[in-house]
């Protein structure tokens, strides 16, 4: 009975070590400012933790943490798929089953997360 205890106890520490190795993420800074390009013509930066604070705020309940969807679509590599400017308007007038964040969300608001989003291509 003693082994038992023994192995059980074993296996749930290797799993939590297992799990909080998962958790610890692998973001590096290697000392860039938190700031990217609002377009590829450099026309404005757009600050990352503003963008990523606004997301959180507004659009994880649907789009998740990762931006890998659920209610709604898959975000990861939005940006290939549509320029700023569409994010932007899909942002502002909603569809196909999205609201529309206009009257929500500043304008200013809106350019930065959709220049965050153009990013993730």
């Amino acid at each position: 009975m003693k082994n038992h205890y023994k192995w059980l106890m074993m296996l749930t520490v290797f799993l939590l070590f297992i799990s909080l190795a998962a958790c610890g993420g692998n973001k590096t800074n290697n000392g860039a400012k938190n700031e990217t390009p609002a377009d590829n013509n450099g026309n404005a930066t757009v600050n990352t933790a503003e963008a990523e604070s606004l997301y959180g705020k507004n659009c994880v309940s649907c789009h998740a943490v990762d931006l890998g969807g659920g209610v709604g679509p898959n975000l990861q590599h939005v940006g290939a798929e549509m320029s700023a400017d569409q994010i932007t308007t899909q942002i502002s007038n909603g569809g196909n089953g999205m609201p529309a964040y206009k009257g929500q969300l500043k304008d200013e608001e809106i350019a930065a997360l959709a220049s965050w989003l153009a990013g993730h291509k």
